[in-house]
């Protein structure tokens, strides 16, 4: 992965420890796929392919155990680059009944077909649900679709434009105070929140408030939010609680843009992609470390 010496690990792991001990935890001997989870994912409408398809590949290479896409388009397509991916269409997918947690949004299109996939997923007994991007104006644009929700663990990932359209201010009044504006729209939607941007705000409904250091301007790239929905969903799927992999999701999402700019892989030309792979090589560096020291 890395043309130049690894980057060292040991703040990672302290931080870890301290904080995320679930992403440490190794691999039981006796597990198979289903122990660590499916994420279902809602999106890639034409031409938004791509945005399912990073949020199923994050999600894997996160950890979890399979992944399904239901793309909001008349026929799934093949996804020759990602074969262990599952494909479907939206209409077909948000009836299974093996899906962990749910992701809607990425790529998903705010037509009326979306819009049906989604208030199919609102009303399901799937007590995960993350919703992204399109999801999220689908939300504030037919609020009689979705009422609130008593879901034990709705993530909502807004950027400052999409929490500007939840709230109904300008996006200066959410920059302005980051802090309020995620925390507004926690207890508003009964929703953990991750407010993106330079120093991504945490909140939930209950009260938690974090604000995320780890990142880089690298992480200002085409599907990066994407990439960040599928980590959170693949740590859900994995059974770890929303106090901890929600946080943990950012975090990982940062450090790993972090990890590959000592790299040389970035800040400048960072793809989503290759936030992915850094987010792999670093679970898996943190566990073997924990190992190592026991």
């Amino acid at each position: 992965m890395f043309n130049t010496a690894p980057p060292i690990i040991t703040p990672y792991l302290e931080h870890a420890r301290a904080h995320y001990p679930a992403l440490l935890a190794p691999r039981p001997a006796d597990s198979h796929k289903g122990t660590f989870g499916t994420v279902g994912i809602i999106g890639g409408a034409e031409g938004m392919a791509g945005a399912a398809i990073l949020a199923g590949t994050a999600a894997l290479q996160t950890g979890c155990g399979k992944a399904v896409i239901g793309f909001n388009q008349s026929e799934a397509p093949v996804v020759h680059s990602r074969p262990e991916l599952i494909t479907d269409t939206a209409t077909h997918a948000v009836k299974r009944t093996d899906i962990r947690t749910w992701i809607a949004g990425c790529g998903l299109g705010q037509n009326e077909n979306a819009a049906r996939a989604l208030h199919a997923l609102w009303n399901g007994d799937c007590p995960q649900l993350i919703l992204d991007a399109d999801a999220i104006h689908l939300l504030v644009n037919y609020p009689k679709l979705f009422p609130p929700t008593k879901r034990a663990d709705l993530v909502l990932t807004p950027h400052p434009g999409e929490a500007a359209h939840l709230l109904d201010v300008g996006i200066g009044q959410i920059q302005g105070n980051r802090s309020w504006a995620a925390r507004e729209i926690a207890n508003r939607y009964r929703a953990w929140v991750v407010l993106k941007g330079h120093e991504t705000v945490i909140s939930s409904a209950r009260g938690f408030l974090h604000v995320n250091h780890t990142g880089n301007p690298g992480l200002a790239t085409a599907g990066s939010g994407d990439v960040l929905a599928g980590i959170i969903g693949s740590l859900l799927a994995q059974n770890i609680p929303a106090e901890e992999a929600v946080s943990a999701g950012v975090w990982l999402h940062g450090a790993a843009a972090e990890i590959l700019s000592a790299a040389q892989i970035g800040p400048i030309g960072l793809l989503a992609g290759e936030i992915t792979e850094a987010v792999r090589w670093l679970r898996n560096r943190l566990s073997a470390a924990v190992q190592m020291q026991i």
